[in-house]
């Protein structure tokens, strides 16, 4: 391939890229984009506080169910006497 073949390959493709990133806040999304700002620390620390109470809640109910699953369904078998 030619120098000047791959030259003009590059510049399509910066062409490309520079045309798919202009028309991001064209789209659908563009109001979305513009409207949007960086969370205040308050808005975060909230945030952060309300997915790990979501983490641990889920993770608490899941070691429920093994537990019960392990532990508490054996012992009610064997004592039933299945």
């Amino acid at each position: 391939m030619s120098e000047e073949g791959l030259i003009a390959k590059a510049w399509k493709i910066q062409k490309r890229i520079e045309d798919r990133v202009n028309s991001i806040g064209k789209g659908k999304y563009g109001r979305v984009l513009q409207m949007a700002r960086k969370p205040e620390p308050d808005d975060y620390a909230r945030t952060a506080k309300i997915t790990g109470l979501g983490i641990l809640l889920i993770g608490g109910l899941g070691f429920a169910i093994y537990i019960l699953a392990t532990v508490v369904a054996p012992w009610i078998a064997k004592n039933i006497g299945l």
